[in-house]
């Protein structure tokens, strides 16, 4: 089945939000490693279940939303919404750190 271009930009757009969801969700079990430190075996078994079920996640989007084929584009779209995913994470920490720094700052002029 061929896609118009309308649907075909939609279908990157959501794939780019897939892409941001896996990544995020990964960075949320990476935030509770650093809370509860785990043992290796156990980092390994959570890895190996979030990477299958972020796989499955993956691939029910791509079927949903390609028909059941596989489109490149959607790939693409998974790949550039993680990347921007990563660039806002980082944008928000240089953010956080120069408003603390802000903070800092003023609290040492009181």
């Amino acid at each position: 089945m061929i896609l118009g271009i309308g649907t075909e930009a939609g279908v990157f757009l959501y794939a780019g939000l897939s892409g941001m969801t896996v990544m995020f969700a990964y960075e949320l079990l990476s935030c509770i490693r650093k809370l509860f430190p785990h043992s290796p075996w156990i980092v390994g078994a959570e890895d190996l279940i979030f990477w299958m079920a972020a796989s499955a996640f993956i691939f029910s989007r791509m079927y949903e939303t390609t028909f059941g084929s596989i489109r490149w584009f959607f790939l693409l779209g998974l790949t550039a919404g993680a990347a921007a995913g990563y660039m806002l994470k980082r944008l928000g920490i240089q953010a956080g750190r120069k408003i603390s720094g802000a903070l800092r700052r003023e609290k040492r002029k009181k």
